[in-house]
């Protein structure tokens, strides 16, 4: 209960980072889902924006609010985009993908003036790593790809759904979570991920967060790169 109301105050003050006018990426997983809720009722108030979603499950959030939306193919410059993460580190280095939408959040993100990360005080790390790695891999890859990311050192496990099929996300792909432990280099990690065959993306976001606004309790703390 008290995450949800540190995710609610969180995605509350990142408001003021949006104008009349804007173009605004709708992040995934439930403190962008607070925002995208709180937008909605900002654009019944007359707020004029654009969304792009960077799911299924936001985009339909986000119709069913009313808000307007549109689409990289019409817009590649987004104004702001608000959107939350599994850990932040002091550096603002982040995990994000628990939601599974790494691939087009990480795309918008690199489309944004501003990215604004909201999350509850327990995202808050010194060092990334003991939430497990989202890596997003093509299905026929997945096998290659889990073997060579063990061999890294983690214990790499195929996220799964209801049922016990494969999860699989907005783009047909699988995701590997990969328990690393403690990640001291990220930047070293993200580049030899990046450079893996039959990896599409990785859940290490570095040097893209503009701000990160942490609740803890009724306080925000506002980080900045």
């Amino acid at each position: 209960m008290a995450n949800d109301l540190e995710k609610e105050a969180a995605a509350r003050a990142s408001l003021r980072f949006i104008r009349d006018g804007h173009v605004v990426g709708l992040g995934t997983g439930s403190t962008a889902a607070c925002f995208i809720r709180l937008l909605g009722e900002q654009v019944k108030n007359g707020l004029r924006i654009r969304g792009i979603p960077t799911s299924v499950r936001s985009r339909e959030l986000a119709l069913s609010l009313g808000i307007p939306l549109t689409t990289l193919d019409e817009c590649q410059e987004i104004d702001v985009t608000v959107d939350g993460a599994d850990e932040v580190d002091p550096e603002l280095r982040l995990i994000k993908g628990g939601g599974g939408a790494l691939l087009r959040e990480k795309i918008v993100a690199s489309a944004t003036k501003q990215l604004v990360i909201v999350a509850d005080a327990t995202k808050r790390v010194a060092v990334l790593g003991k939430f497990p790695l989202p890596v997003e891999v093509i299905q026929f890859a997945r096998a290659l790809v889990t073997k060579r990311i063990a061999a890294l050192g983690a214990q790499v496990t195929l996220r799964m759904e209801a049922g016990e099929k494969p999860y699989v996300t907005d783009e047909n792909n699988h995701i590997l979570d990969c328990s690393f432990g403690r990640i001291p280099d990220a930047d070293g990690l993200a580049r030899r991920l990046s450079d893996m065959p039959g990896v599409v993306e990785h859940g290490l976001f570095i040097g893209m967060a503009s701000t990160v606004l942490v609740a803890k309790g009724s306080e925000i703390v506002e980080l900045h790169r």
